[in-house]
């Protein structure tokens, strides 16, 4: 049997989502191998995080992640670690989030050139000898430049995840129009995800308010006041019922 470990399993519905993901297996040792503790720990958490992200839940996501490095870290393997850190990141991508994966930078070094392509990747910064290195449904995403069809290369991504963060990688490419956006409200629609759905229908506002279709931008506007109700104003003083 070979020596090398088990590179940490992240959940099965997550699996084909990241680049960091597509390298584990290929480290894999004996499939009757036992699961370490710290690894089915740390895959909990690192999904019981995102699905908390995704749904607005920010203090829970920040609780499940830390949970997530406190386990890896023990380790002391810098790839187990930047695997979570480029998740998370991946996450923040998919809801047009625009905070960079400052987390990863110091692991960097010493991680696999897969990991630091995925991180370009979700930066809206791959290179061209990228594209390679990244999972089957991301390549094409990479390697597509203006004139693309982007509608189609991100309805052949079966995972609703891994289909909203390769809309992001085009929003943060500022090749994202109103076709993509519509992909991206749907795909957020059809899950659940009030973060992403939230932010896709602003894009969709805004690329309707700038083509002057104001029946589309304030349909969108509708749909943002259903899943995020605007706050009362709060009674002024003095005043009465």
């Amino acid at each position: 049997m070979s020596t090398r470990y088990v590179p940490m399993r992240l959940p099965s519905r997550f699996l084909t989502r990241i680049a960091a993901v597509a390298a584990m297996t290929v480290l894999g040792a004996c499939a009757s191998e036992p699961v370490p503790d710290w690894k089915q720990s740390a895959s909990s958490s690192t999904e019981l995080g995102a699905r908390a992200w995704m749904e607005g839940k920010d203090a829970i996501d920040l609780a499940e992640f830390n949970r997530a490095r406190r386990e890896v870290r023990a380790t002391g393997r810098p790839e187990e670690l930047a695997k979570v850190e480029l998740f998370r990141c991946a996450t923040r991508t998919a809801t047009l989030d625009d905070s960079l994966c400052e987390a990863f930078e110091p692991l960097a070094p010493d991680v696999s050139e897969a990991l630091r392509a995925y991180d370009r990747y979700i930066a809206g910064q791959a290179g061209p000898g990228d594209a390679e290195l990244l999972p089957g449904p991301h390549r094409p995403v990479a390697q597509a430049g203006a004139g693309s069809d982007f509608v189609a290369l991100l309805n052949k991504i079966e995972d609703p995840l891994s289909r909203l963060v390769a809309a992001g990688v085009l929003y943060r490419r500022q090749l994202a129009g109103p076709g993509v956006a519509a992909v991206g409200v749907e795909t957020a629609s059809a899950q659940g995800w009030r973060r992403p759905l939230l932010a896709w229908l602003m894009v969709t506002r805004t690329l309707a308010e700038a083509a002057g279709q104001t029946d589309a931008a304030q349909a969108a506007q509708r749909r943002m006041d259903l899943v995020a109700p605007p706050v009362p104003p709060e009674p002024q003083p003095g005043s009465s019922d």
